[in-house]
């Protein structure tokens, strides 16, 4: 498998997982606390990305974070919730489905990408097979929902081409950069979700599962192989991968909760998977020496936790006799790490 086809596998199980959101939700959650939900998806993840990376932005990118985990989760979570609640489920997934289009319109805009014929075409074909996926006959839209749906996904295409428009700090891992922006989204959800759905209900051990599921399957890992992806991928290879969520939420559907999928749906489920997969001939894989620095940073942002406490341990117990041998260790295990990988 190419480098990019394996970057292009592993972004999909972002959008793949999100898909699982509506039957966790419906499943394992307490009903109608979508601020809550929103919440405990993105605070206790990145407060525990950021205890395993343990760096903190420095400099612009206290600003940055903010912005980004702003867009692609205060902002969008609320905003998306929104819709869900005035729109059917189906109309607010077409309406999050023209995503792609605002990206490429972006991408244009803040990174100098010009649209291409094609690019455009696969955008519109995308939306056109999530519609006939989720789209039910005499479908109603509300003026306020559909406003919701179009700028949670103006505001989550915003934050994934000002992610590739920014990258990250050197020496600075996806990981880190994940754990600020969910850090700083979580905090922007936290005085909205008190100040309109109360006090936190009491949770049952189902629930509490749930929230596990989402905060760290559903969100941290996905998000990070999310950014990861924005960063070696073209803004729109990665948004056009978005259709698979809608078409896991149809196929989970129609496997655990009995909902009917018929020749549409599945006809809806071909032309979007198609426009997904040629989505990523829009655009070339990160160079393989910067794609390899990034994996580089990657390994030692994962390793330095683990890394410190056995150095820690090995100091306690006197298995190491000075700072200097102490440090070839480290070098040693993060290159036979890379090699690994």
């Amino acid at each position: 498998m190419s480098r990019k086809a394996a970057t292009v596998a592993l972004t999909a199980l972002a959008p793949i997982s999100w898909g699982s959101t509506y039957f966790v939700t419906t499943e394992f959650l307490p009903p109608d606390r979508p601020l809550f939900t929103g919440l405990m998806r993105a605070l206790p993840a990145g407060l525990v990305l950021l205890a395993l990376t343990r760096k903190l932005p420095q400099g612009a990118w206290w600003w940055k974070s903010a912005v980004l985990g702003a867009l692609n989760i205060g902002a969008f979570f609320p905003l998306l919730f929104l819709a869900a609640y005035r729109l059917p489920g189906g109309v607010a997934a077409v309406v999050g489905s023209v995503g792609p289009l605002f990206v490429v319109g972006l991408a244009a805009l803040l990174l100098g990408d010009r649209p291409t014929v094609k690019a455009m075409l696969t955008a519109v074909a995308a939306a056109f097979g999530v519609s006939l996926v989720v789209l039910k006959a005499g479908a109603a839209f509300d003026t306020v929902g559909v406003i919701a749906g179009l700028l949670s996904s103006l505001s989550m295409s915003a934050g994934t081409v000002l992610t590739k428009r920014w990258g990250r700090p050197e020496g600075v891992g996806a990981l880190a950069l994940t754990g600020w922006q969910l850090t700083a989204g979580g905090l922007v959800l936290l005085p909205v979700a008190f100040l309109i759905e109360g006090a936190p209900p009491a949770l049952t051990g189902t629930n509490l599962a749930g929230y596990a599921y989402l905060a760290f399957g559903n969100t941290a890992i996905s998000y990070f192989l999310w950014f990861r992806g924005i960063e070696r991928l073209s803004a729109s290879s990665v948004t056009l991968l978005g259709p698979l969520s809608p078409i896991t939420a149809a196929v989970i559907g129609w496997a655990a909760l009995g909902q009917a999928l018929g020749p549409v749906q599945v006809a809806g489920m071909v032309i979007a998977f198609g426009a997904t997969l040629a989505g990523q001939l829009n655009g070339p894989a990160k160079p393989a020496k910067a794609a390899e620095a990034a994996t580089l940073a990657e390994v030692a942002e994962i390793a330095e936790p683990v890394q410190a406490a056995q150095a820690a341990q090995a100091t306690q117990d006197g298995s190491f006799s000075s700072t200097e041998k102490n440090g070839q260790e480290v070098s040693m295990d993060l290159e036979g790490s890379t090699m690994r990988r």
